[in-house]
């Protein structure tokens, strides 16, 4: 695994839009840009990007949550794959091993991880979701975070995403569940 580097962006909201206060909410997007070994060709076989998804969140999902300032209730997961790659590639390296320590690091995770995955080119932005880690209709922690990282992905590179939150959105107030008709 070629990591050339990470990031950390930690935000602290202490209001809402309106500016009435609300509880600190603490959310976290730990970020690594990797090399993607499977760059401007196509691969039947992308086990090896599953291999490092599950180890990169080995390596990071803990640190984000440290990151927060109560204990983790929401999470997402997120890709940006250089224009040299496809959106399997991202996938591949988000999805089937990165759950296991993402779920270890939040201490649960009955929920599915929401993500994201797209292609683009130095600079691009990606908007991470995030849920509830246990309770995947709980409307007030649907939120989402937007992270950049300003000389990456590079066309061989994946920008790798894994975010956390202590909170729901500040004064949330589109009700708790399913409405039914």
């Amino acid at each position: 695994m070629d990591i050339r580097k990470t990031m950390l962006v930690k935000e602290v909201i202490e209001t809402d839009s309106f500016f009435k206060s609300c509880e600190p909410i603490t959310r976290v997007v730990i970020m690594a840009v990797v090399k993607n070994p499977f760059a401007g060709r196509f691969a039947e076989d992308l086990s090896l990007l599953f291999d490092i998804g599950g180890e990169l969140g080995e390596k990071l999902a803990s640190e984000a949550v440290t990151a927060l300032s109560r204990p983790a209730v929401s999470y997402g997961k997120a890709a940006i794959v250089g224009v040299e790659g496809d959106l399997e590639q991202g996938g591949a390296l988000i999805h089937p091993k990165l759950g296991k320590p993402m779920r270890a690091a939040v201490g649960g995770g009955k929920a599915l991880i929401p993500s994201n995955v797209k292609i683009a080119s130095v600079g691009g932005s990606i908007d991470i979701p995030l849920g509830h880690k246990d309770e995947a209709w709980s409307f007030d922690h649907f939120d989402t975070m937007t992270v950049m990282v300003a000389d990456a992905p590079r066309p061989d590179e994946i920008l790798f995403c894994v975010a956390v939150s202590d909170g729901p959105r500040p004064h949330p107030r589109v009700g708790s569940g399913p409405i039914t008709s």
